[in-house]
């Protein structure tokens, strides 16, 4: 495994803060961020608030170098869909990211692979830059069923939109079965399934960032980024942190 040189990727994180915060929360996590992360930086950062907090949060990041997503899309232009929020809306709101087919969507509201195709091209209408979550369970690991179903994942959008619109997407490995649990893939685990996703990507793949999902903390943030198809992190409950989010940018950085 390879030390990434940096030159052909900008390392990306991710902060999906959840169903957490508040206003007063929200202000005091992002004035500690960004009193620590001014200036240019060769890392980029992104937080995703809930939904009511995206004009409060791009308000309190206006002026610095962080940048706001979304965690969820709907396919959906507009209509009668009550509750959905339109990959427009989330532009109009000065997105410029958006995560798709987070694993706990999947789970918890049966989002389909053939959902998850849709919601990404819905967002790349909108110009924004979907980040594709794809990532097994414990049983299909157990399996060796792992690399069929990421591969599985991938291609029910490949099948839409085919590999070039790639160049203007991020990929997030997830392993369902580390995420939020404390355990982590180990490097070689990590290693072998982002260079599975890039091989995928076939001609876009050198210039797609692939990420890491699940349970990135500071003390393992350096080795998994120093791995040659890691371009950073997609983080839960770290981003919630500001000194451990930080720790984690600057190892990106």
């Amino acid at each position: 495994m390879n030390k990434a040189s940096n030159t052909k990727r900008r390392q990306l994180v991710v902060g999906n803060w959840k169903m957490n915060g508040n206003r007063c929360v929200n202000a005091e996590l992002l004035a500690k961020v960004m009193t620590s992360w001014q200036g240019e930086h060769r890392a980029e950062v992104v937080v995703c608030p809930p939904y009511p907090y995206l004009q409060h949060t791009h308000e309190l990041i206006a002026g610095s170098s962080i940048l706001l997503g979304a965690q969820n899309v709907s396919e959906a232009n507009d209509g009668a869909y009550t509750g959905e929020v339109s990959a427009q809306m989330l532009a109009d709101l000065h997105c410029k990211f958006v995560i798709i087919g987070h694993n706990e969507r999947r789970r918890m509201q049966g989002e389909t692979d053939e959902q998850v195709a849709q919601k990404f091209m819905a967002a790349q209408r909108a110009n924004l830059i979907p980040i594709l979550c794809v990532g097994e369970s414990l049983e299909q690991r157990e399996n060796g069923q792992h690399l069929t179903v990421i591969g599985q994942q991938l291609q029910s959008v490949f099948s839409h939109t085919g590999r070039a619109v790639f160049a203007q997407a991020v990929v997030a490995y997830e392993p369902v079965w580390a995420v939020g649990t404390g355990k982590t893939a180990t490097p070689q685990q990590a290693h072998e399934v982002h260079h599975f996703i890039r091989e995928q990507l076939g001609e876009v793949a050198e210039v797609v960032r692939i990420l890491y999902g699940g349970s990135v903390k500071a003390h393992n943030a350096e080795q998994l980024f120093a791995l040659t198809d890691i371009d950073g992190a997609l983080l839960g409950g770290a981003s919630l942190d500001a000194e451990e989010f930080l720790k984690i940018c600057k190892a990106a950085d």
